[in-house]
């Protein structure tokens, strides 16, 4: 076990909950427990970058840490976890403890509390959160050789991965996960249990497979990930329409980059910042090409409505992993519309004001921008769209319409699918400037239904 300090490193950064974490672990030691910082935590501390969550592990048991803190709540009871709430800053505060038994591959079938830390490092998953440390005596407690292995840059399992992954398969995907996220690299033993596994992720709920999939688009280098995930077969299980996209050839004039996998895994690595909703809309926009590919008579594949086939296939794999319906709608609208981003320049004017008034274009110019610059390379396209945007920033960008259907009904009129397309066209001659009244409209309507016998 390495015992070393920690804090006095001008390295390790403090975040605001910082100083009330160490309040926890003073009050739980003051009792003659002991009390440490936990996993994730002290893992970052050392990486010297400031916790986003301070996790306190300690020897009392959860009655005794509930008897010391009147602002506290339950929420692992099985598992000893109390949550205690500090100058408004939650902080989760567990019991050490041994698990045996998974045969659901997620839960243990026994969970034993224990005095005893290295106890509790021996069943966490990998040796880079099974640190503890103590911010009393500053002293760090390295019961598996985390430290070592960062500073190595390897990812290793506490013990066999095999028993690792079997407790829990999502820590199959957290393996990926970690190992971009802190650019290290797969112990030597782990690359078979990874393949060996994966199969399992099925059983998985789809909240914790989702939950994974967004921490690794939001997180650095989300194409590794899924490169990664592919190479063990893990792609295959959460995300078959993914890794479907290999192979499926594309014309060279304009995907010079390769395969639909290729494309798609290069227009992850460009985006500028990191963004959810643009992440699983790139992930998703040609999923649908593997179903409509053709071939012509001089050997050019083409994908011919494959926006629409892969709008339809996104809305299904959003919704089995749960995602949350609001942004939902927007990403699939996206992927349904990202190739008329190529017609804008042979656009009226009328229905490219109103593709810049829609709440969904900074997400679909982006995508469009994105996909350009991960194929033929053309942006004239965005370019436009953005000049376009800029000139209208100071005016409304959708008026107020000056007719409605109720006066269409007042002219006589009988309403029908036809009121659409009047008012749609009223819309389109206001924001073309030929049109700018009430009354200029309904002289307009007047006028066409003059030369109509429908009317």
């Amino acid at each position: 076990m390495e015992n070393s300090n920690l804090a006095s490193s001008s390295s390790t950064k403090r975040g605001p909950s910082y100083g009330s974490a160490v309040d926890i672990v003073r009050k739980l030691q003051s009792k003659g427990f002991i009390a440490y910082f936990a996993g994730g935590a002290v893992r970052d501390m050392i990486l010297g970058k400031v916790p986003k969550d301070i996790d306190i592990a300690t020897s009392a048991k959860p009655d005794e840490v509930v008897g010391l803190f009147p602002k506290c709540y339950e929420i692992g009871v099985a598992f000893g976890i109390i949550n205690i709430v500090v100058d408004g800053h939650p902080f989760e505060v567990a019991t050490f403890r041994e698990e045996r038994g998974y045969l659901d591959g997620r839960h243990p079938d026994e969970v034993k509390y224990t005095a005893d830390p290295e106890t509790d490092a021996l069943r966490r998953d990998f040796t880079i959160n099974g640190m503890f440390y103590d911010p009393l005596a500053d002293q760090l407690h390295d019961f598996v050789g985390g430290r070592k292995d960062l500073c190595k840059g390897i990812l290793r399992t506490i013990g066999k991965p095999e028993d690792r992954f079997s407790e829990d398969y999502l820590r199959i995907m957290r393996a990926i996960r970690f190992c971009v996220r802190f650019g290290l690299e797969l112990s030597p033993d782990m690359p078979p249990a990874l393949r060996k596994y994966s199969k399992n992720l099925g059983k998985l709920s789809a909240e914790r497979i989702r939950d994974e999939l967004n921490k690794m688009l939001l997180g650095p280098e989300p194409e590794r990930a899924f490169r990664m995930m592919d190479d063990f077969g893990i792609l295959g299980e959460v995300l078959p329409e993914i890794s479907g996209l290999r192979g499926v050839t594309q014309h060279c004039e304009y995907h010079p980059e390769g395969d639909v996998f290729e494309h798609t895994m290069l227009m992850l690595s460009h985006m500028a910042c990191p963004d959810l909703g643009l992440a699983w809309a790139i992930l998703l926009h040609d999923i649908g090409k593997p179903s409509t590919k053709s071939v012509g008579d001089d050997g050019i594949e083409h994908f011919y409505t494959h926006e629409h086939r892969s709008a339809e296939m996104a809305e299904q794999v959003l919704k089995r992993l749960k995602l949350p319906s609001a942004g939902m709608s927007d990403i699939v609208k996206a992927v349904r519309d990202h190739m008329r981003f190529a017609h804008v320049r042979e656009m009226r004017p009328a229905k490219w004001k109103r593709l810049i008034a829609e709440n969904t274009f900074p997400l679909e110019n982006e995508l469009h921008r994105i996909d350009c610059i991960s194929s033929h390379g053309k942006t004239d396209c965005f370019v436009f769209l953005l000049d376009k945007m800029n000139e209208q920033s100071n005016e409304v960008k959708l008026p107020p319409p000056l007719v409605s259907g109720s006066d269409l009904i007042a002219l006589g009129m009988k309403p029908g699918p036809e009121f659409k397309e009047i008012l749609g066209k009223i819309t389109d001659l206001q924001l073309e400037g030929k049109l700018k009244s009430r009354e200029e409209a309904l002289v307009w309507i007047r006028n066409r239904a003059e030369d109509s016998q429908n009317y």
